[in-house]
């Protein structure tokens, strides 16, 4: 072969090396471009002076960390599916026609209990006589810790304080914020420590809930007379049924209102809203305390799930009544699934259970 031969076959090899890598290098850069623009972008934007933290997905709003002390707790208000519709009830932020206006303390998406070393935090509103505040406890928003938009993360401190004063919990809660096709995702993670001896005595009302729009509650024409846990009765009226139409679903298999009182690891809650399915599913993490989780689940639309209320679900059979001394600390995980669109299946709320309790 020769000299000039050996020459030009070394310059085309050469040639093939670099072209080959080019080609490479821009299809690595053309797949992580599309992989940015499939990822949705979660930024959040800290109001000071209305009290909020704004979480949006792609520029549209999903939700707001509300801790304005409007209620005696902090909130996510309103939580809004992909396609914009509102899944959280009105009342008592903005009342909408024909909802329901009982029980001013179920607001948005909450977490708290009915009988934290006697006092009631779940009960607590502007409904409560100045007499009978030292029966109740509130949830003060502390402090925003961080706000990490590459991993969705919003980081929050609170108090849960007695009616003189005195703080029984230190809470810091981390929220992830997520979403994979026509589902938008919450994962809340909150760490209790006790800051001097509690007794979570085994009640009802606990512990994380929502209460939702009024397409989503079970359809039903006859009143109700609820109790809470100071022996105060609501009254539930009951209204025109037009197109409420809400249905639970249990993972063991319970529906509709036969759902209240069971264990599940989660629960959906789904209906027709403006002729479009939309669903709320909460997920139970299989580390929480009394896993798998009590519903308390009603047909007026409050959703709850109850890991340690445990007697009146049982009917006596169980109870629980959870301490933590001073200095300890316990962890409640829960994944909530905001969907429209869709029926969301038994198997896609499996799959997001297990993969939930890998975290």
């Amino acid at each position: 072969m020769t000299r000039k031969r050996t020459y030009f076959y070394l310059l085309m090899a050469t040639l093939f090396v670099v072209m080959a890598c080019k080609d490479k290098k821009e299809t690595t850069q053309v797949v992580a471009e599309e992989n940015m623009a499939q990822s949705p972008k979660i930024s959040f934007e800290n109001n000071s002076e209305t009290k909020k933290v704004d979480v949006k997905i792609n520029g549209e709003l999903f939700t707001s960390y509300v801790y304005d002390g409007q209620t005696p707790k902090p909130i996510l208000y309103p939580i809004i599916t992909k396609s914009g519709t509102v899944v959280t009830r009105g009342f008592p932020y903005e009342p909408r026609p024909y909802e329901r206006v009982d029980h001013p303390h179920h607001a948005g998406l909450w977490f708290n209990y009915g009988d934290v070393n006697g006092l009631d935090f779940w009960n607590n509103s502007y409904a409560i006589a100045e007499a009978d505040k030292d029966k109740y406890g509130t949830i003060h928003h502390s402090e925003i810790i961080d706000l990490n938009e590459n991993e969705g993360e919003l980081t929050t401190k609170a108090l849960w304080r007695s009616s003189t004063g005195t703080d029984l919990l230190e809470e810091t809660t981390v929220f992830t914020f997520s979403e994979e096709g026509n589902t938008r995702y919450i994962d809340r993670s909150t760490t209790l420590k006790a800051l001097e001896d509690v007794s979570f005595k085994d009640n009802k009302e606990g512990m994380l809930g929502i209460r939702v729009t009024r397409e989503l509650e079970l359809p039903s024409d006859k009143p109700a007379v609820f109790t809470d846990a100071q022996g105060i009765s609501t009254t539930v009226k009951a209204l025109n049924n037009e197109g409420v139409n809400g249905d639970y679903l249990g993972s063991e298999g319970a529906t509709g209102n036969d759902a209240w009182g069971t264990r599940n690891k989660w629960m959906r809650l789904q209906g027709e809203i403006n002729d479009e399915m939309v669903s709320v599913t909460m997920i139970d993490h299989e580390k929480n305390v009394g896993y798998p989780t009590y519903w308390h689940a009603r047909g007026y639309g409050l959703f709850a799930a109850n890991p340690l209320g445990q007697a009146i679900f049982s009917k006596g059979a169980q109870t629980l009544d959870y301490k933590l001394a001073k200095s300890e600390s316990a962890v409640f995980k829960y994944r909530i699934l905001i969907h429209n669109g869709t029926d969301l299946s038994k198997e896609t709320i499996e799959n997001a259970s297990i993969d939930f309790n890998m975290k």
